[in-house]
């Protein structure tokens, strides 16, 4: 009895052994896999976080790329824009600089324009006043009688005198030279004959123009054909002869009816009559 005991009590302890020593391996085991699993969990969450890290740091870079370059156009788009305003602004200051030199210029050339026109426009009046003042003033013709006779009625603006044909007493605005038909009658002084006309007051009538706006005029005549209208006469030459026309005197002697006029108005014969 004594021996099964204790041969059994060796067993149990063999049997203890092995089973202590197969829970050793299997914690053993466990923990080599456990420690294989931890390691290679790290391995993958580290190369994870690398592969995190990566991309954040890639992205990263990608926003500051893409910053840089909004960046860079902002800039760039900031220095044209800085770059075109500050062109246009020296571009408008030339344009208004050339355009405020063009309009000086412009001033400058028109006052020296008017300052030259003004000067030959002065030069001009001097050199007409200098041409006025050399040039002597042109005389009054020297008129002559136009018939040797005597007169029988004078020329009375200011006091009536009477007319035997009319029977009434009037002005006479010439002087009436006593003279037979067809004596001769002479211009009076030099001039160009301006008409040859029948009055219906005072009958065949020639009119000669004379310088400084004198004309002398020949009334009641004859005859008239040995001048024509345009034709420059010399004082004494004959121009026409003596008549009885006018129907204003026809009651009076034959007589020349003569006249003086000065810028259309009549005038004193005796006042010129040399």
């Amino acid at each position: 009895m004594s021996r099964r005991f204790r041969g059994n009590g060796s067993s149990d302890t063999n049997i203890s052994m092995y089973v202590i020593g197969g829970i050793a391996l299997v914690v053993v085991i466990a923990f080599v896999l456990s420690y294989i699993l931890y390691t290679n969990s790290l391995a993958k969450q580290a190369k994870l976080d690398s592969s995190t890290s990566f991309e954040i740091t890639n992205q990263e870079n990608d926003n500051q790329m893409i910053n840089m370059i909004s960046n860079t156009e902002n800039a760039e788009a900031v220095s044209s824009s800085i770059g075109r305003t500050v062109n246009e602004i020296e571009n408008e200051t030339e344009e208004k600089t050339e355009e405020t030199t063009t309009t000086t210029k412009t001033k400058e050339n028109n006052e020296e324009e008017n300052k030259t026109e003004e000067k030959a426009t002065t030069n001009t009046l001097n050199e007409e006043t200098n041409v006025v003042e050399e040039q002597p003033a042109t005389k009054d013709p020297t008129f002559a009688k136009p018939v040797e006779g005597e007169i029988i009625k004078d020329y009375s603006k200011d006091n009536l005198v009477y007319s035997n044909t009319l029977q009434e007493w009037t002005t006479h605005l010439g002087i009436d030279y006593k003279a037979e038909k067809t004596d001769i009658v002479k211009a009076s002084a030099d001039g160009t004959i301006k008409s040859i006309k029948n009055d219906p007051r005072y009958g065949l009538t020639v009119v000669i123009e004379h310088s400084n706006g004198f004309e002398s005029v020949y009334s009641s005549l004859l005859t008239a054909e040995f001048v024509s209208v345009g034709e420059e006469v010399k004082q004494g030459q004959t121009i026409a002869t003596v008549g009885n026309t006018a129907t204003f005197e026809i009651a009076d002697e034959t007589h020349l009816h003569f006249e003086i006029k000065k810028d259309g108005e009549n005038v004193d014969p005796n006042i010129y009559i040399k």
